[in-house]
């Protein structure tokens, strides 16, 4: 498959609004404001198939009736470029490289909804990448894609830039508009949806930037060019991030529904050094580890939620036998520890308590009873907190004692670590 979303990357000046007119771009502007109703959009979308790019797989034309038919106004578009989960950086290069793509993916999702603006919430450590699409957006607005009477149609749009602080919560949907509106960043309770109540009150659709990336191509080519890429549940195309103990580790858009071996071995050139796979996080660290008997799985929603993990952002972590999987726990739970917003009592504390709990098994000082403790605790998390957050940080405990229960024991009974590391703050 040629690239779509990541074509122009590599291009010269690929930043530049003339680079982009150059390639056609605009025109599914053009197109969406000139031949298509706004409910004639949504229908295209809808269509299309396309499914949500963060996580979630969420269909994105249905969010955007949902948001459509509700009366109260204005409305909103929020763009999702909090990329927080460890492993994932698919929208990075969009987002840098080829902002233009992301902006009128944006502009023809408001003009679809009815919005009056979008925020663009971007993580702190994305520096560059807000500078970039600031100078995107200026140039947007002098050739008049943004602002009144867009293209000479009754159809005002503005876009901002919203810098956030960095933490990993405000990827969830409601934590970011707490967020944006200068709130502490922490989850609503759902419903109501954002879709009916979102940011100030009003209607407001999220969604991720590969996401609206993909807006313009749809309008462009059409919704059954887009179905006919990949599953019926799951088509399009996908950006995987592929990272960890492999030859060539990097972003590979591929046509949804490639297999998880393919990924590893034909386009990421294979384990280093010519070592064994040991296990595979398939879509960024809040999804269930698999190991290497599951790798045949096709990389789309439906099939990798069959083998027991989840698509997610589509993040694959490669890891070979020199790791522990005890130690990979112990990582990532001190990772969702740090960035529990605290709102929720079985996230804040649970996933201290199952830090404490790792720290102790990879230090060889654990018992047999930690086990359970953890499946316990695990158990008392699972579907009691307010946003997923809690949810994701118990999968690589539960994952881990699930497949690789041999290596608690190795701790736990024979005092050593499975890969040969002496102490706790090695077992990484």
């Amino acid at each position: 498959m040629n690239d779509i979303l990541l074509k122009n990357i590599n291009r010269p000046n690929s930043i530049e609004i003339e680079t982009y007119l150059k390639d056609g771009g605009y025109k599914s502007l053009e197109k969406a404001l000139k031949e298509y109703t706004s409910k004639e959009v949504v229908d295209i979308v809808q269509k299309s198939g396309l499914r949500g790019r963060g996580g979630a797989g969420f269909p994105t034309g249905k969010k955007w009736e949902f948001a459509a038919a509700d009366k109260n106004t204005p409305r909103y578009l929020l763009c999702n470029a909090d990329e927080g989960e460890p492993g994932t950086f698919k929208d990075r290069p969009i987002i840098e490289k080829d902002p233009h793509q992301l902006l009128e993916g944006i502009i023809i999702s408001g003009y679809a909804i009815g919005a009056a603006a979008c925020y663009i919430y971007i993580r702190g450590e994305y520096d560059y990448g807000a500078k970039v699409l600031e100078k995107a957006i200026a140039q947007a607005y002098d050739k008049g894609f943004l602002g009144k009477k867009i293209l000479g149609k009754k159809f005002d749009y503005d876009i901002y830039v919203h810098k956030g602080a960095g933490a990993y919560v405000c990827g969830e949907e409601t934590a970011l508009i707490e967020s944006l509106e200068g709130k502490r960043g922490q989850s609503r309770i759902k419903p109501p949806f954002p879709v009916n109540v979102g940011v100030w009150g009003k209607p407001t659709v999220i969604n991720n930037v590969e996401t609206l990336a993909n807006v313009s191509h749809i309008i462009k080519n059409g919704p059954e060019w887009f179905a006919k890429m990949g599953p019926e549940k799951s088509p399009g195309p996908k950006i995987y991030s592929v990272s960890g103990h492999v030859n060539k580790p990097d972003n590979y858009e591929l046509v949804m529904g490639t297999p998880l071996k393919d990924l590893i071995y034909k386009y990421a050139g294979g384990i280093k050094d010519g070592k064994n796979l040991k296990a595979v996080i398939p879509g960024g660290a809040s999804t269930p580890v698999l190991k290497p008997e599951h790798i045949d799985v096709k990389m789309d929603y439906e099939s990798v939620g069959a083998v027991g993990s989840m698509l997610g952002s589509g993040a694959v972590v490669v890891m070979d036998e020199s790791v522990c999987m005890v130690g990979v726990a112990r990582r990532l739970l001190k990772f969702f520890a740090h960035e529990s917003c605290g709102k929720c009592s079985p996230c804040r504390e649970g996933t201290h308590w199952l830090v404490q709990i790792l720290d102790r098994i990879t230090a060889n000082e654990g018992s047999i009873e930690d086990i359970d403790l953890m499946l316990d605790i695990c158990d008392n998390i699972k579907g009691k907190t307010f946003c997923p957050l809690g949810d994701g940080a118990i999968n690589p405990v539960l994952s881990t004692i699930k497949h690789f229960r041999e290596e608690y024991l190795m701790h736990i009974e024979e005092k050593r670590c499975p890969v040969g590391y002496q102490h706790s703050r090695w077992c990484l």
